[in-house]
């Protein structure tokens, strides 16, 4: 259980594009430079002001009150292109009401569309990185 004072530390499988896009929102936003050896692999909660944490639970935060949009601008066909090989774990830091609620409508979305995690994950990150970049 985390207090009201930590987030919780939740996985998303991301093709290594969102991947390394994810890794630059978070050096603009956060400074982190090495995301992917940003959060502890060994703990499953980070304190509220942790940079890198405060920015991934504000993406995670507007990832689930945009999500519908998100996957009618999704390109789930491109996510099934990516190697099944290729993902890698990207960890998210969020409160833990938005990661309960962000792993419901990845998982609705998954057998909605029939398809794995990974396919899912990457298809709204990037969506969401795509809609944070242009915001119009």
């Amino acid at each position: 259980m985390t207090s009201d004072d930590r987030y919780k530390l939740f996985g998303v499988y991301a093709s290594p594009s969102v991947f390394d896009a994810l890794e630059a929102v978070l050096y603009e936003e956060a400074g982190v430079v090495d995301y992917a050896d940003y959060f502890e692999p060994t703990v499953s909660s980070v304190p509220v002001g942790d940079p890198g944490a405060d920015a991934t639970a504000q993406l995670v935060a507007d990832l689930v009150a945009d999500f519908a949009d998100l996957y009618d601008a999704a390109d789930f066909e491109a996510a099934r292109a990516v190697d099944p090989e290729a993902f890698e774990l990207a960890q998210l830091a969020a409160d833990p009401e938005t990661v309960a609620r962000a792993r419901e409508r990845f998982q609705a979305a998954a057998t909605i569309q029939e398809t794995d995690s990974r396919t899912v994950h990457t298809a709204i990150l990037t969506a969401a990185l795509d809609e944070a970049d242009d915001p119009e």
